[in-house]
């Protein structure tokens, strides 16, 4: 049987990092192969909540593989045809409006729409304070859209933060496994 071969994108809600980390360790010990990839501004960025060095040998240490984190490196994604399935977690509310649009202009996107071309699976796994905002018109383009599916999420805190969402980073894994199969695990709406 044909190993697996995730792709597996970190994108800027900072806060949500470490969870995300967890899934990645998670995953990896389902023997999948995973290629690391992330937004400029997470691969560069310090922060209170991780070094940007730190996190990339983190996450390169764990994958086994360097980190894609330009355009031209993730570009031949689509064209070589290197993943069955690829997770954006923590996937923000910037990364979701582009993925809606089309927008190509950072690594995580770019792999996306390149993988999309291949209609293989993409898993969003949602963490954004703006999510019942402004990004809840493409979320809802998402929901619609062929070979996108949804980490299970609800509010995290609907009283302080009333537009933000996160998804359940423990039911991402089963959500890959759905995902592969061409599946969205349900309620994807959680209390």
């Amino acid at each position: 049987m044909k190993k697996i071969t995730l792709g597996y994108a970190l994108c800027g809600s900072f806060c949500t990092i470490k969870q995300s980390l967890e899934v990645l360790r998670e995953l990896k010990s389902k023997d999948f192969d995973i290629i690391p990839i992330m937004s400029n501004i997470v691969y560069n960025t310090d922060t209170r909540f991780t070094k940007a060095k730190e996190l990339v040998q983190e996450v390169e240490s764990v994958c086994g593989a360097r980190v894609i984190h330009d355009i031209p490196s993730a570009e031949p994604i689509g064209p070589k045809n290197l993943l069955d399935l690829i997770v954006v977690c923590p996937c923000t509310g910037n990364t979701i409006s582009k993925i809606a649009l089309g927008i190509t202009d950072t690594p995580v996107t770019l792999a996306v729409k390149a993988h999309l071309r291949n209609q293989k699976p993409v898993v969003l796994a949602i963490a954004t304070n703006d999510a019942l905002g402004a990004t809840a018109k493409n979320i809802g383009l998402l929901h619609n859209t062929k070979n996108i599916f949804f980490a299970p999420y609800a509010q995290d805190d609907p009283f302080s933060k009333t537009n933000s969402l996160v998804c359940d980073f423990s039911l991402v894994p089963k959500t890959v496994e759905a995902a592969l199969s061409g599946k969205q695990i349900q309620p994807v709406i959680i209390k």
